[in-house]
C-alpha cells in the first residue's frame, strides 16, 4: 500500500499510483509555467500561493476520474492546472474578502502586498486559467465558465444571507453547492470527459464530485473552529470573526432559537458582538468547540460524503473507483 498526496489516500495498485503520481508532477509544472511573467513581481505575486503547497485535491480528482477512460489523454494535466488555477485565484479573492492574515502556513497576498494587489493577482490567475481552456475546446469552456458562474453566485448569495422565511441551513448548503461543489465537479467532469469516458461514467462522476465538494467545504467548517493554524495552515476562527455565518454557527443559533437556553443565548450574543477583540474570538472559538453543534456539522459532514461515495456504485469496481471511496473517508477524517 502506498500514499498520494498530503490526505493520505491509499492507492493499491503501482500502475494505478505512478499515472496519478505523474499526472500531479505534470499538473505542478504547469501550474508554475502557467504563473510566469513577463513581469517578474507579478510572477512572484502569481505563484506566492503555487509555492505555499497545498492540497492539491482538485487536480487529483482529475487524475482518478481520468481512469475510467485514457488517462494519458492531451487534454487531462491541462484540465486539472485550469480547475487549480482557477481555484488557487478564488483564494486569492476570498482573503480579501475575509481579510485573512495566513494561507496555507503563509502571509496571505494581501497582508503581504495589499488588498489591490491581490484581487489583481487573482484575476492574472483566472486569465491564465482561461487561456489554457481555451486550448480544450468550446464545451469546455462552457462547462467551466457554468461553473465559475454557480461560484460567484454562491459567494454573492453567503454575502447577501438568505431571504426572508429561508431556513439558514438550507440557504448555506445551496450556497456551498456554488461556491465549492461546483469546481469539485468540474474537476471530475473533466477528468473523464477528457479521457473519453462513456457519458454515463462522467454525469456519475460529476454527481459524485458535486456531493463530495459540499462535503469538503464542510470539512472546512469544522476546521475553522476546531483545528489550530498548524492543522489548517490558516488563523483558526476567520469565519467566525468576519460574520461568516458557517454550519456550526447556523446550527447553534437554530438550537438557541428552538430552545431557548441561556448558555446558547449567550453564546449567540458573545458571536453576535465585537470579535475583533483576541479574548472575546478565543472565548467564542472555546465555547464553540464544547458546543453539540459543531458535532452536529461533523454529521453533515458525514452525510454528504455518504452521498457522494453512493453515487459511485454504478462505477465498475478497480483500484480507481475504491480510490474515489476512500476520498469520502479522507474528507471526513478532516472533520474528525
Amino acid at each position: 500500500m502506498t500514499v498520494v498526496g498530503p490526505f493520505g489516500l491509499s492507492v493499491r495498485d503501482q500502475a494505478l499510483e505512478a499515472d496519478v503520481q505523474t499526472g500531479l508532477a505534470a499538473v505542478e509544472a504547469g501550474l508554475l509555467d502557467a504563473t510566469k511573467s513577463d513581469v517578474p513581481f507579478i510572477t512572484e505575486a502569481a505563484q506566492h500561493l503555487v509555492l505555499a503547497g497545498g492540497k492539491r485535491f482538485r487536480p487529483l480528482l482529475v487524475m482518478l476520474a481520468a481512469q475510467f477512460g485514457d488517462p494519458y489523454a492531451p487534454g487531462v494535466v491541462p484540465s486539472a492546472v485550469v480547475v487549480e488555477l482557477t481555484h488557487l485565484a478564488t483564494l486569492y479573492h476570498d482573503d480579501v474578502m475575509d481579510e485573512a492574515d495566513v494561507r496555507r502556513g503563509v502571509d496571505s497576498a494581501n497582508t503581504r502586498w495589499g488588498n489591490s494587489i491581490a484581487v489583481l493577482t487573482g484575476d492574472f490567475l483566472f486569465a491564465r486559467a482561461s487561456h489554457t481552456l481555451a486550448d480544450l475546446g468550446p464545451e469546455a469552456v462552457r462547462i467551466q465558465s457554468e461553473a465559475f458562474e454557480r461560484l460567484v453566485t454562491g459567494q454573492i448569495l453567503e454575502t447577501a444571507g438568505p431571504m426572508d422565511g429561508r431556513d439558514p441551513v438550507d440557504h448555506y448548503l445551496d450556497v456551498l453547492g456554488g461556491k465549492t461543489g461546483s469546481l469539485v465537479a468540474v474537476s471530475c467532469r473533466f477528468g473523464a470527459m477528457m479521457s473519453g469516458a462513456d457519458e454515463s461514467v462522467v454525469d456519475i462522476l460529476t454527481q459524485y464530485g458535486e456531493r463530495l465538494g459540499v462535503a469538503f467545504q464542510l470539512a472546512d467548517d469544522v476546521l475553522d473552529i476546531a483545528s489550530d493554524s498548524h492543522e489548517s495552515g490558516k488563523t483558526p476562527g476567520t469565519d467566525l470573526r468576519e460574520g461568516i455565518p458557517t454550519l456550526p454557527v447556523l446550527h447553534l443559533r437554530a438550537a438557541a432559537a428552538a430552545h431557548g437556553r441561556p448558555e446558547d443565548l449567550e453564546l449567540v450574543a458573545l458571536i453576535d458582538g465585537d470579535l475583533g477583540d483576541d479574548e472575546r474570538h478565543a472565548e467564542a472559538l472555546r465555547l464553540l468547540r464544547a458546543h453539540p453543534a459543531l458535532e452536529q456539522a461533523r454529521r453533515d459532514t458525514v452525510r454528504y460524503a455518504e452521498e457522494a461515495r453512493a453515487m459511485l456504485a454504478p462505477l465498475p469496481d478497480g483500484y480507481a473507483k475504491a480510490a474515489l471511496a476512500e476520498m469520502c473517508d479522507a474528507v471526513v477524517h478532516r472533520a474528525g
